[in-house]
């Protein structure tokens, strides 16, 4: 097995002031050493995955790290910056940064050599040795573990009881328990130093705890009697636990990795709190945590993450639990329309009449069936907003109040009410003690029924009404946009779908645009139309960028381009991603422009769509279809020639930091691995 690191890969004056730029060094190392394949794409995927989560560390530690096809061997480079770098720490820039590059299947061996490594940067001897290095061999030999002592194999494996409190326990005092799970994208660094400061604080503190790391290359379950014997659990992860349902009946604190590694402390205070007023959280195996909803876990922890953090993670729950009901109902109803023509949503029930070979009768069929489904809408909005607040015992009032919301007409903006009132009766309800013997049937059936009561006379008695007026003159405004005022909406709408491309601003833009199709008007539709053309000039504008300028792409972007095509036609802003996430400064305003200018186009064009999904693919259900079409084309060339301009003006003049021909793609550049 090939060393992990070597005296080559190591950097002692790493002169870079950028994080991209310290990555590019870094990764020429590993390129030279014949580890990295295709620098460009290898570094693609680095900015990918620090797209999802800054790299920095408090203590001045920088880990850009990624699972790539374009690594061989599993390889680790070291660089150490007078200057420091700023890689997102909340204590200031990095002054030792760890590029680590694990091919798309390390094997286990050396996954477990890169978390012993990720585990010693918790230790501040080892850290001091490599501030203190003046050998890159010698430091080489430290960051291998060749030079002293590395930590005992119990405690890099999170299992087992330390020393201590065995001692403790022979002594008749049984120890506070706690059991946790640490996980993050990448299941290679994050993971391991979230286990290894648990345990430090756990030793600290005198708690017992044991960790169960679920890292990319498989995971070892903790032992089931382990877990009933805990007193609490706690969950820092940036990715789905795995059976989870192992947990349940525990108070759980339930935060993201980084809170693991910076805050441990007071993680353990909190699982003891939360013991203490007996909180026992409600563990489902399909529960997705608080999600945002793009994929990307938001957990900042319900009791230290900022207020709008915490509503983003709510509000993006319930829409990403809606949308399936979005895209389902939405193109059964304009299939139907395709097929029978607007008029046939009055039809008669195809319960009551259904004539097989008449094409009526089956438009009738998927407009029914669409109808219903989007009648789903804002109590599922509404039931997964309260469930991402307060878990499951909150669905029930959740759903409860966004069908009130409906009845009494007050639509979209009652369903989010409804569901951020219903998870916070139910978070106040989890706050009141209450004895042993009551736990069991507080999530069941205690809880539900109070809370379904609170929220339905709330919205019933209380908000119900006037959000219902706010509705209407919401709906009496769109209908009343005309001029500069729907252009200055386009503008904004299109910002905001192609600023994060799928992420929390794209998916209020686009649950704004919803909202209004369940009950249409002239107004609502040409919103609709307008995020949904703005939504498409992302990939559209890559594709066309890869395709007139194939110079300024690495061969992989050529290749996503190709694929961006599709996926823009078909109205998946995601598409853009890979390309945002390689080159954001250049590649993100891009497409805002262009998607600014679309949505411009189609609100003065007055463009109407019915559809909440589908792109080019129902272009015969939108009003005016040439000129919405036309305010694609304009954005799209628009985003394509700023795109193409920004970079190539990057290649014309390298920076001295190392980042020259970044966006390069000369093929004769990728060498052969040896």
């Amino acid at each position: 097995m090939s060393e992990l690191i070597t005296a080559e890969l190591v950097d002692l004056d790493l002169s870079a002031a950028t994080k991209d730029a310290a990555a590019r060094s870094l990764a020429e190392r590993m390129l030279a050493a014949h580890r990295v394949t295709d620098l460009d794409g290898f570094l693609a995927d680095v900015a990918a995955r620090e797209a999802q989560m800054p790299t920095g560390l408090d203590g001045g530690i920088g880990i850009p790290h990624c699972r790539s096809e374009h690594v061989n061997t599993p390889t680790l480079a070291f660089g150490r910056s007078a200057a420091g770098i700023d890689f997102g720490a909340a204590d200031g820039p990095a002054d030792l940064v760890f590029l680590i590059a694990a091919p798309a299947g390390a094997d286990d061996d050396h996954l477990t050599i890169l978390s012993a490594l990720a585990r010693r940067l918790m230790d501040p001897e080892f850290t001091a040795a490599l501030r203190a290095g003046t050998d890159p061999a010698a430091v080489a030999a430290l960051i291998r573990g060749e030079e002293p002592a590395q930590e005992p194999t119990a405690e890099e494996e999170g299992a087992g009881p330390e020393p201590e409190a065995e001692t403790a326990e022979a002594a008749g005092s049984v120890p506070f328990r706690i059991v946790a799970v640490t996980s993050c994208p990448t299941g290679i660094a994050h993971t391991y130093m979230a286990a290894e400061s648990l345990a430090a604080a756990g030793r600290a503190e005198g708690v017992e705890v044991t960790v169960e790391t679920q890292g990319s290359g498989g995971f070892k379950k903790l032992d089931p009697a382990v877990i009933a014997a805990a007193d609490a659990v706690i969950w820092a992860h940036d990715v789905e636990v795995r059976e989870k349902t192992r947990f349940r009946g525990k108070p759980l604190v339930d935060v993201g990795v980084k809170a693991g590694i910076n805050r441990p402390a007071e993680l353990i205070a909190e699982a003891r709190r939360k013991v203490e007023r007996g909180e026992i959280a409600a563990v489902s195996e399909t529960d997705h945590g608080k999600d945002s909803g793009d994929g990307e876990a938001d957990r900042s922890g319900a009791d230290h993450a900022h207020f709008g953090v915490r509503l983003r993670t709510y509000l993006m729950s319930g829409v990403s639990y809606m949308v399936p009901f979005v895209a389902a109902g939405g193109l059964l109803i304009a299939l139907s329309f395709a097929i029978g023509g607007y008029e046939i949503a009055s039809a008669k029930s195809v319960a009551d009449h259904f004539v097989w070979g008449e094409a009526d009768s089956w438009a009738a069929l998927l407009n029914q069936i669409g109808s219903a489904a989007f009648a789903f809408l804002v109590p599922v909005l509404a039931g997964y907003i309260a469930y991402g607040m307060a878990d499951r015992p909150a669905l029930v009032p959740g759903f409860v109040g966004g069908s009130i919301a409906l009845t009494v007409n007050a639509g979209f903006l009652g369903g989010l009410v409804a569901g951020l009132l219903a998870g916070a009766v139910v978070m106040a309800i989890q706050r009141v003690p209450v004895h042993a013997t009551l736990r069991g049937i507080m999530p069941v059936l205690v809880i539900p029924l109070i809370a379904s009561a609170v929220v339905g006379f709330l919205m019933f008695i209380v908000v119900g009404k006037p959000i219902a007026s706010l509705q209407n003159a919401l709906t009496d405004w769109l209908n009343g946009l005309s001029g500069s005022n729907a252009v200055i909406l386009g503008v904004v709408l299109g910002l905001m779908m192609c600023f994060d491309m799928g992420g929390p601003l794209n998916k209020v833009a686009y649950a704004f645009a919803v909202g209004g199709l369940a009950d249409p008007t002239d107004g609502s539709l040409k919103v609709m139309a307008a995020v949904m053309a703005a939504g498409m000039v992302p990939p559209l504008a890559m594709a066309l960028a890869t395709t007139v300028r194939k110079k300024l792409f690495t061969k992989t972007e050529r290749e996503n381009g190709r694929a961006a095509w599709v996926l823009g036609a078909s109205f998946i802003t995601e598409g853009a991603i890979p390309f945002a996430a390689a080159d954001p400064l250049r590649v993100i305003p891009s497409v805002m422009a262009g998607g600014a200018v679309t949505g411009a186009l189609s609100m003065a064009f007055g463009a109407t769509l019915r559809a909440p999904h589908g792109g080019v693919f129902v272009v015969p259900l939108i009003g005016e279809p040439f000129l919405y079409l036309l305010a694609i084309a304009a954005g799209t060339l628009v985003a394509t020639a700023l795109v193409v301009l920004l970079k190539g003006a990057r290649r014309a003049a390298p920076d001295p930091a190392g980042e020259a021909g970044a966006t390069g793609s000369d093929d004769s550049r990728v060498p052969v691995a040896a």
